[in-house]
């Protein structure tokens, strides 16, 4: 999905800006005519805009533009924003017409919290003769960060780089300080017991736990077995992590949310930047069911040594 707007501003990507400058083009045609308009571009056609163009993927992609305007009720963009931003989701249907008619439909979700309906795929659907693009949408990923130290800088600046809401906390006065941590979405300084208690902990999706402390890292390990977040990783190797269980006196085999330890990819990273990419891809990954495996496989698996 992306926006336009009549001051030129784009937000979002369709194309992986290959087309975007001709769809904006078309977009001030919708703005100006008030009518839903659909453009296709065949990339496999050497007379078509889209091979002249260079896009490499080949296929046709067809895209519809759709004004929004008050007799619209506004494509019911209002209600998507609010139910986002307050953690919810739901299903946003889009209709498909030929004659340049609008209509846009959005159902609250009430499954449980959880990212399934994010991860599946947008459909098309044919109804009463009528053809609807439907989607399901969530709110961006929500990251807890324990620990506010030097090497929680880059992993809250990168996660928000992605768009994803992060929470940080840190109840030691010295660390968490705002003027070092001025991308993150709030700053959490109560007790760790109580952390659970906390509005926002129902959305969370994902923590890092990286206080530097074994008994503060335990503690917080504990207390997020009774989360619903799908990944939770550790900072430290695995001498370290069997010392947190221990303070935490929780077996590694019976959690209710398993431990990502040591955390991240094996991306060669020593610092603090390099060691934030390497967790974030792979929470990233968890949370989109992905392997996190090369796509091209020239990076394969190294064994280790006896």
């Amino acid at each position: 999905m992306m926006l336009f707007n009549d001051l030129g501003q784009q937000f979002g990507l369709l194309s992986g800006g290959c087309l975007e400058a001709d769809i904006q083009r078309h977009a001030a045609r919708v703005m100006h005519s008030k009518r839903s308009l659909t453009v296709s571009y065949d990339g496999s056609d050497e007379d078509d805009i889209t091979f002249q163009l260079g896009i490499g993927c080949g296929g046709t992609v067809h895209i519809v533009l759709q004004p929004i305007l008050p007799e619209h009720h506004y494509l019911h963009l209002n209600e998507v924003h609010e139910q986002l931003s307050n953690g919810g989701k739901g299903l946003y249907s889009q209709l498909i017409a030929a004659d340049g008619e609008v209509e846009t439909r959005w159902e609250i979700s009430q499954l449980s919290n959880d990212r399934s309906t994010q991860r599946s795929s947008p459909e098309l659907i044919e109804k009463d003769n009528q053809t609807w693009l439907l989607t399901n949408l969530s709110p961006p990923p929500h990251l807890l960060v324990v620990g506010a130290g030097v090497d929680a800088q880059p992993v809250v600046q990168m996660a928000k780089t992605l768009g994803w809401t992060v929470t940080l906390w840190d109840s030691r006065p010295a660390n968490g300080r705002r003027e070092h941590f001025m991308s993150a979405d709030q700053i959490l300084r109560q007790p760790l017991d109580l952390l659970m208690q906390h509005k926002s902990s129902a959305q969370w999706n994902a923590a890092v736990v990286m206080s530097h402390n074994l008994q503060m890292d335990g503690d917080a390990i504990r207390a997020l077995q009774g989360s619903a977040i799908e990944y939770l990783a550790l900072l430290g190797p695995v001498a370290r992590k069997q010392q947190v269980l221990a303070l935490a006196r929780l077996d590694e085999r019976s959690l209710t949310v398993p431990i990502a330890g040591p955390a991240g990819l094996n991306l060669g990273a020593e610092l603090p930047e390099g060691i934030a990419l390497s967790i974030l891809a792979e929470c990233h990954a968890v949370l989109q069911g992905a392997t996190g495996q090369s796509l091209n496989g020239l990076l394969t698996p190294v064994s280790e040594a006896p």
